[in-house]
């Protein structure tokens, strides 16, 4: 028995999968992606595996944009010409003898990004859509060849994508009288991102799996939780600084992500969660009261949890004859939480039914449920708000409960507790007691 039940919930699962990546596929079809590879990651074995997805991602509906990276290969260059440089602020500083040698490395990696695409069957075009300047003195220093972005011309490159073609983008851009620059490539991704008001920005690294708190990798943060922690790890967080500006300025969502995965642009479109960092807006996920189209979905929740003992079983019938009471918690058009509020006669309120999707327990997304049907019972004016649980009292601890007697509850809902089942009630004054 206990294996078919699991056998149960790994199918359950798989179809859950697919359906988050035929929603995913509907919700960015046409959606402009900003992807910045860097060089560790485009001279890595993974190279070939990540063009092909970035292949499919474009035969499945979704714009394109790659900005390669190019330092190592310029490094390469460099060395076997015997040419100097030096780094400020991670800036190459070279002179204008560099310059001819400078752009011929960055146009070998671009030309290496086009000849996979062409593998894949994906026509790509490389253009000289950046007009640059020169970044000038500084503080004393002569960042020679180093130039800064002045302007994209991003009505060409929408021209480009709605031709079908995907645009490369060399760490190059020219200035007004057609002198070459050396500009950063993760600055250049971070501009054409806004620019384009890009759905998604990637940063797919070969030495930053994303953002890491207390040995784990942050799946999502939002731009408070990003600033928060840049304020305590400013040396650590470059590539957050402009991810978490690109979402400032109309960005729907930037992600840190790992390139020594396979799989990880995919992974990280096409599931909730991904894996690496997301930054994103304060839109990102919503509660908001359930709908008739959720049933299916909040059923679905619920199984594990019914099947633990933790709530009491349900069904679609049950759910839909109270369906004023529930709310759920979306991502993305997903359900991944839910949970209830029913009133009784004598000024109780009743939280049930909660239940959160184990991928995203991490969050905190219970504890908003929770809060925001507290609200709802001061709103209405209840007096006290009570739980029943038999697995999380100790959770219910920290959010202010305190264990109640079962005498304590409203007639109608004393009239359903068994003592077979022991649950437990657990109580919060939200009016002043007298």
């Amino acid at each position: 028995m206990k294996n078919e039940y699991n056998n149960a919930m790994t199918q359950s699962k798989k179809a859950e999968n697919v359906r988050d990546v035929i929603r995913y596929l509907r919700k960015f079809k046409d959606a402009v992606v900003v992807i910045y590879l860097d060089d560790k990651t485009i001279g890595s074995t993974l190279f070939s595996s990540h063009i092909r997805d970035i292949a499919l991602l474009h035969q499945a509906g979704l714009k394109v944009v790659i900005i390669p990276g190019a330092r190592t290969r310029i490094d390469e260059v460099l060395s076997g010409a015997k040419i100097d440089w030096t780094y400020k602020d991670n800036i190459r500083i070279t002179n204008d003898e560099a310059m001819p040698l400078v752009k011929m490395a960055a146009f070998d990696v671009t030309n290496t990004i086009m000849t996979n695409l062409a593998a894949n069957g994906i026509t790509a075009v490389i253009g000289n859509w950046v007009r640059a300047r020169a970044k000038g003195v500084l503080s004393g220093v002569d960042f020679g060849t180093a130039g800064e972005i002045d302007k994209l011309d991003t009505e060409s490159v929408r021209t480009v994508l709605k031709d079908g073609f995907i645009p490369l983008f060399p760490c190059i851009g020219w200035s007004s009288t057609g002198r070459p620059y050396n500009i950063s490539s993760v600055i250049l991704a971070n501009q054409i991102a806004v620019e384009l008001k890009a759905d998604k920005l990637f940063f797919v690294t070969g030495d930053n799996p994303g953002i890491i708190s207390q040995g784990q990798i942050v799946p999502a943060m939002n731009i408070e939780e990003a600033d928060e922690y840049i304020s305590k790890n400013p040396e650590e967080t470059a590539i957050l600084k402009l991810a978490r500006t690109a979402c400032s300025k109309g960005v729907n969502r930037a992600h840190i992500v790992d390139g020594n995965i396979d799989g990880v642009l995919l992974t990280e479109i096409f599931s909730d969660l991904g894996s690496g960092t997301m930054i994103y807006t304060s839109n990102y996920g919503k509660i908001r009261p359930m709908e008739q189209n959720d049933i299916p979905s909040v059923l679905a929740l619920m199984r594990p949890f019914i099947e633990s003992g933790k709530l009491l079983p349900r069904t679609e019938g049950d759910i839909a004859a109270a369906i004023k009471d529930y709310c759920v918690y979306e991502f993305d058009g997903g359900v991944r939480a839910c949970a209830s509020l029913h009133f009784y006669e004598d000024g109780q309120a009743e939280i049930a039914a909660i239940a959160v999707d184990e991928a995203f327990s991490h969050m905190g997304i219970g504890f908003k449920m929770v809060d925001n049907l507290i609200s709802l019972a001061k709103e209405a004016k209840a007096k006290t708000v009570f739980i029943m649980t038999t697995q999380a009292a100790d959770w219910f601890e920290k959010l202010g409960f305190k264990e109640d007697s079962i005498e304590s509850l409203p007639q109608a809902r004393k009239a359903i507790w068994t003592p077979e089942r022991g649950s437990k009630a657990y109580r919060l004054f939200i009016t002043p007691q007298l």
